[in-house]
């Protein structure tokens, strides 16, 4: 392709065109970030091998039923990643991740938001079905010192496992990879899965100097996405797991741009949701699960007749990475120990999902990628139908309860995970190199990814009329262009 010959030209190693490249400063929070030379960074190792922790749950503060009723606040705090050295992390009520909320279908939710950062910020409600303007545009921004209270209602049928992170116009990246993630499960009323242990596993990544403070963005980091040297599940190294019997895994990829290619060595295990709750029939026999950026999953693992120790691995899988970048390897996520305990069967039948019925409209929305030599810099450009965000600009309109059926299509270089605000939306299929392949099951996504030159197809509906975003959910190329909005009237 064009832009992956252009890339060839620029970032071959030993280019002098790739030096001046590189060494261009950065802006502050501009919409086109220029790229900073790389630097190498001797990290220390973390220390790793104890017992993986639950995510503490946000206390609820009210004694109403269904209301679910909580403050949370973003504000820097220390933590100590390294032995003996602090880490100064952005974190909601002080932890990373931050505390866990778990509400059932038809609560409502009331969080009183304060804002003790240096910069705006948001709470977006990654996955929920609500109004927008409870959803954290970077349109309302929570400005420092101040306050913000968010209320709403989850729908029926809303049952799923979402997670709520900054969204502000231009920091949305550097908060994110500073902290403030956090967990947001909404529980069915008749959950057919309901007697199999639950586990939840959050994974980031962590970039760290040698002094254990948090590392900047460097060059690599704003043109790939940023990847930290250090995979975290429920902000630890490398801990352990023991599985006794079945256990249910909900597992969230709250990275800004690592691709998750999960395999537990070789052991297999059913998938039995995604984004938006459970599928509609199990998918069995699984030995490998790709989660791109935002989205998750749930599994089941069962630990009868293979029992033993294993791991739970990153596989490598090629994103399509530009630049002086390292090869893809495998990376140890979590130790496993599987033991014997209780088999629970999973029903072939998990629930019903109905198909959205027949489209009344198409939109068409291209992912694309440049050079820039604006100013004299060099930057990189991440388009959405050749356009970089304007946050004053509508993209997209669509009618409110109406249909539509989406052709999203890469003709970048590089993977994109497309996200999409305040709904669910069902994949129909894929398109590559001529060949189309159905969606291989029923399922709710928020989060969908496009390989290069790849179609895919979803439908759609927005039940809450206003502003939506939609964007790469690699954090860096979402801040640098990659994002749109959607009204819908």
């Amino acid at each position: 392709m064009l832009y992956r010959s252009l890339g060839i030209l620029l970032l071959g190693a030993g280019s002098t065109l790739w030096s001046s490249f590189a060494s261009a400063q950065e802006s502050m929070h501009g919409m086109m970030m220029p790229m900073m030379r790389a630097e190498t960074i001797k990290a220390p190792l973390l220390p790793h091998g104890a017992v993986l922790q639950e995510i503490a749950k946000l206390a609820n503060q009210s004694k109403q039923p269904n209301l679910f009723k909580a403050d949370v606040t973003a504000a820097p705090t220390e933590t100590e990643f390294v032995a003996g050295k602090k880490t100064t992390v952005w974190a909601y009520n002080g932890s990373v991740p931050g505390s866990l909320i778990e509400v059932n279908e038809g609560d409502t939710v009331e969080i009183r938001f304060i804002n003790k950062l240096s910069q705006p910020t948001t709470i977006h409600w990654h996955g929920l079905p609500i109004p927008p303007e409870q959803d954290g545009n970077p349109m309302d921004p929570v400005l420092p010192g101040t306050e913000h209270s968010y209320r709403f209602t989850l729908p029926e049928g809303s049952a799923g496992t979402y997670w709520y992170h900054p969204h502000p116009h231009e920091y949305t990246a550097e908060q994110v990879y500073k902290g403030l993630a956090a967990p947001f499960i909404v529980r069915a009323k008749d959950d057919p899965l309901k007697n199999i242990p639950e586990r939840n596993l959050m994974i980031s990544d962590l970039k760290l100097n040698s002094d254990a403070t948090i590392a900047n963005n460097d060059g690599n980091d704003w043109m790939n996405g940023r990847e930290g040297q250090f995979v975290l599940v429920n902000g630890q190294y490398q801990p352990v797991v023991e599985v006794k019997g079945t256990e249910r895994w909900r597992i969230w990829n709250a990275t800004s741009a690592r691709y998750l290619n999960l395999s537990l060595g070789g052991r297999k295990f059913t998938l039995v949701g995604t984004d938006g709750g459970l599928l509609e029939k199990p998918v069995r026999d699984l030995q490998v699960l790709l989660l791109a950026p935002a989205e998750r999953a749930e599994i089941i693992v069962d630990a009868t007749g293979q029992e033993g120790n294993a791991s739970l691995v990153a596989e490598p899988y090629n994103r399509g990475k530009m630049g002086h970048v390292a090869a893809e390897k495998s990376i140890n996520i979590a130790a496993v120990s599987l033991l014997a305990g209780q088999s629970i069967a999973i029903p072939d039948t998990l629930r019903k999902i109905d198909d959205l019925g027949e489209a009344k409209a198409t939109k068409k929305m291209v992912f694309s990628e440049a050079m820039s030599m604006a100013n004299g810099q060099h930057s990189m450009l991440f388009l959405i139908n050749g356009k970089s965000f304007d946050m004053h600009r509508v993209d997209f309109t669509s009618r409110i309860h109406e249909t539509e059926l989406w052709e999203i299509t890469n003709k970048s270089d590089m993977d994109h995970p497309f996200h999409i605000h305040g709904t669910q939306f069902q994949v129909v299929e894929t398109e590559l190199n001529g060949i189309r392949t159905p969606a291989p099951y029923k399922a709710w996504k928020d989060t969908v990814n496009a390989r290069p030159g790849e179609t895919v197809r979803i439908k759609i509906r927005q039940d809450f009329p206003g502003l939506r975003m939609l964007h790469c959910h690699i954090l860096e190329h979402e801040v640098q262009g990659m994002m749109a909005i959607q009204l819908v009237e």
